[in-house]
């Protein structure tokens, strides 16, 4: 049986490790795609992590291209592709020069792997895997965007800070847009089962909260020039991870909402079910009139930058 084929569309930061992340995990074979003029870039990375895999013995293929046909019948796809943010930008502010290269992304994806699973990293996401979907024409189940799987990611890393236990034993939710607006659900955090309000002061959870929203920010203040890319890349392999081995994970996702808490025909952060079947079901739960509320404020954030789409 032959391994799983996995095209990484945009071979920047987030792109590379992505690639690394990959072989380590032997999810599949790599392509890295990049436009023309950066193709002996990622070429280079695929060479360089192809002669990592001897250290650790990972059996994985690992190419870099900038001809499509090269990704032609992937079974997955995560897309990258576009400009990073800069200091002073949010991610709203990348949407006109983001969507026409997701455009082209979308014509070329649906013309070389139109049965393909595929995950959009690319800001402003959620405006960014509604365009891809409404290009290609795909399947609400087999597109979704990474968004809260790297949101949750930053809640439970600043709780576990916070409380000085392990991360590992953290559990928490984010919901909504990938952006300022997006909704951490204090009442459903916990560490090692206990609820996080009983352990963290109201006060400290809030500032928690507001980190947890502004974190993407921060770390752009922080490089100075570019965007986080080890976060991102790991909460897109651990979706890509539970599509390829259809390990049926709940993972906080940017899916088109058809009715499930209250949204309609748009593509944000609730828990989703990824398996072999893509987005397989959303756990739709009651929210509090305040969580309602702030699920509201963070869809009409949503709905904005997709009119500015056209799409």
């Amino acid at each position: 049986m032959s391994r799983p084929k996995i095209a990484l569309i945009g071979g920047g930061q987030i792109g590379g490790n992505l690639a690394l992340l990959a072989a380590q995990k032997e999810l599949g074979d790599i392509v890295i795609f990049d436009i023309p003029k950066a193709e002996g870039m990622v070429k280079g990375k695929a060479l360089d992590i192809m002669q990592l895999r001897p250290h650790d013995g990972y059996d994985a293929d690992i190419s870099g291209t900038s001809n499509w046909n090269d990704v032609k019948d992937a079974d997955i796809f995560i897309i990258t592709a576009g400009i990073p943010r800069k200091p002073g930008m949010n991610r709203e502010d990348l949407l006109g020069i983001n969507l026409g290269i997701m455009k082209d992304v979308a014509t070329n994806i649906k013309e070389q792997a139109p049965n393909a699973f595929v995950i959009v990293i690319s800001n402003p996401l959620d405006a960014m895997v509604y365009a891809f979907h409404k290009v290609a024409g795909f399947s609400k189940k087999m597109v979704v965007g990474m968004a809260g799987a790297l949101d949750s990611a930053r809640f439970r890393t600043f709780i576990a800070m916070e409380t000085g236990c392990s991360v590992q034993d953290v559990t928490c939710m984010v919901l909504g847009g990938h952006g300022d607006t997006m909704v951490p659900v204090t009442r459903l955090a916990t560490v090692g089962g206990v609820p996080v309000e009983e352990l963290i002061p109201s006060n400290r959870l809030e500032k928690i909260v507001n980190r947890t929203r502004f974190a993407g920010g921060e770390i752009v203040k922080l490089f100075g020039n570019g965007s986080a890319f080890y976060a991102p890349a790991q909460s897109a392999i651990e979706i890509a991870e539970s599509y390829l081995r259809d390990k049926k994970r709940v993972i906080p996702c940017a899916s088109l909402c058809e009715g499930e808490f209250g949204v309609d025909g748009y593509f944000i952060g609730v828990p989703s079910v990824i398996g072999a079947g893509g987005v397989e079901r959303i756990l739709e739960f009651e929210l509090k009139e305040d969580e309602k509320a702030a699920l509201n404020n963070t869809l009409e954030a949503v709905k904005k930058t997709v009119a500015e789409t056209g799409l």
